[in-house]
């Protein structure tokens, strides 16, 4: 049986890719975004396969309508991809509080809101899929990114959380942490670096650096990415979280081998925080 998706953020960069490999799979898709004339090539390709809806993910209303119109068209939805999502890079200082107050909004409270609407369904219909698609970036950080991987973590816990609750009515939850992939995200992101405040050259230069070398080159391919997620949509069991790419593997390993060390290194003063526990040997400096 064809499947149906909701997919959010689908007109451009992995969100594009994974409306693609849907349809192509023979699946049924409404896809969602703010502008949908983007998606004319496929809806004149594929018919009424493809539903269109305009969305902002931000707005809670409007994401209870999507899941409405995606049971309405198809008659059930069996994988939601919260995939809509922003990052911008400066240094905490320096970002608007309106510009984090909306990363934090799109990244985190658009999944929270598109999941919310989507679990009634599919806890009444036996099943379902919801992929998060979040981030290496939940996992480990990056100098300039406090707002969006901020949402990312939080986007992790989230789902890991949910993902424990939903399990009895057969609803898998799956967080997807990619790495660099070759999509509009990067270059994006970095429009806002701009020139380095010289207070900032310390903490945040060779993250500079490495960006405006990786962008445009990173080993993420987003064609490959979504049709794995086609693939992981018809699996029975799936991991809470799942790193996808060389670089998000190798960037979070160093990070949890950095956070080991540092909690065996700390651990005295840890369990010196029981009742009756001896003075902690403090850590040399």
């Amino acid at each position: 049986m064809s499947k149906v998706w909701l997919i959010t953020g689908a007109s451009r960069g992995l969100g594009r890719s994974i409306l693609e490999a849907a349809l192509e799979d023979g699946g049924k898709v409404l896809a969602t975004a703010r502008d949908t004339t983007r998606f004319a090539d496929l809806q004149a390709r594929y018919g009424e396969r493809l539903v269109t809806f305009e969305l902002d993910v931000t707005n809670e209303q409007q994401a209870n309508e999507a899941v409405s119109e995606a049971v309405r068209r198809f008659d059930r939805l069996d994988v939601l991809i919260n995939n809509a999502g922003f990052g911008h890079i400066q240094p905490f200082e320096h970002i608007p509080a309106e510009d984090f107050r909306a990363q934090i909004e799109t990244n985190l409270f658009g999944v929270v809101n598109l999941t919310r609407a989507a679990i009634p369904v599919m806890r009444a219909q036996g099943g379902g899929h919801i992929f998060q698609v979040s981030s290496a970036g939940g996992r480990i950080s990056s100098p300039g990114l406090s707002a969006y991987q901020a949402a990312k973590w939080a986007v992790g816990g989230f789902s890991d959380v949910v993902g424990r609750e939903v399990a009895p009515f057969g609803i898998q939850v799956c967080t997807l942490e990619p790495g660099g992939m070759r999509t509009e995200w990067g270059h994006e992101a970095r429009t806002t670096l701009g020139q380095l405040d010289k207070d900032y050259l310390v903490s945040m230069a060779d993250f500079k650096a490495l960006i405006e070398a990786y962008v445009g080159h990173e080993v993420g391919d987003p064609e490959r990415i979504a049709k794995l997620i086609v693939a992981l949509a018809s699996r029975t069991t799936l991991p809470a979280r799942l790193l996808l790419g060389s670089d998000a593997y190798q960037a979070v390993e160093a990070e949890e081998k950095v956070r080991r060390e540092t909690m065996q290194r700390w651990k005295p003063v840890t369990l010196a925080a029981d009742f009756d526990a001896v003075s902690p040997e403090w850590p040399s400096e």
